[in-house]
């Protein structure tokens, strides 16, 4: 048992390596995450001004920036396989499950490290009224994870279309909206001055749902990947 557990994490973080390697050569899906998520707050900031802005406002504009700054970086994970003509070679070396959770974790950590920096930045441009730090946190780990999940299988769904720039935020729309919903309810009762028992029914929703989206991907991933 411990011997597969181990050959396991060693597959997924064969593929997480291999990805994080490639990317901190190029810096691609990073630059593409921040260019985009900066240049969309510095717009809203300077747009809104000194203007005091209702909690659902804030909460909806944030996880908006979230949302296109996603798409504009995580359907790279399977791209770059195209375009670097990798694809079968993944596919020969790798086993379904590694591939699949190590480019998931490789998605999650690009999204963590962008709202590293997009959530700070938010709340210092934007200055909205919250409490607590942590319970804000929770709320974006939470959200990134379902984001991830759904976006990983999308990308290797749309690496091979001819207009997948922007197949993938159609495409993932609406399988994340219940996701976004709960999130941004979650930030806007958040910044309204509740504390983790009035959001922790949305917080169990977006767990929920983020586990379902990752299972359900993770059985269809072998069709999309072997096609």
């Amino acid at each position: 048992m411990g011997k597969t557990s181990s050959s396991w994490l060693k597959g997924f973080f064969a593929v997480l390596k291999k990805d994080l390697q490639s990317e901190f050569r190029t810096r691609y899906t990073l630059s593409a995450l921040f260019m985009f998520a900066l240049t969309t707050l510095v717009i809203v900031s300077f747009s809104l001004g000194v203007m005091e802005i209702d909690p659902g406002l804030h909460a909806a504009l944030l996880w908006i920036i979230v949302f296109f700054a996603s798409m504009a970086g995580m359907a790279r994970s399977f791209v770059k396989e195209e375009e670097a003509g990798t694809r079968l070679a993944l596919r020969l070396s790798g086993r379904i499950e590694f591939i699949f959770f190590g480019k998931l974790l490789f998605n999650l950590l690009m999204l963590m490290i962008l709202l590293l920096v997009i959530g700070p930045l938010y709340l210092i441009f934007m200055l909205p009224p919250l409490e607590s730090y942590f319970v804000f946190s929770l709320v974006l780990f939470l959200g990134a994870v379902g984001i991830s999940g759904a976006t990983t299988i999308l990308s290797a769904l749309v690496a091979r279309a001819a207009s997948r720039g922007t197949l993938l935020p159609v495409l993932s729309f609406p399988i994340l909206l219940p996701i976004l919903f709960t999130s941004i309810n979650a930030t806007r009762l958040l910044f309204s001055g509740s504390g983790f028992g009035g959001i922790h029914s949305d917080l169990l929703f977006t767990l929920s749902y983020s586990v379902i989206i990752i299972t359900i991907s993770f059985l269809l991933f072998g069709f999309v990947w072997e096609e």
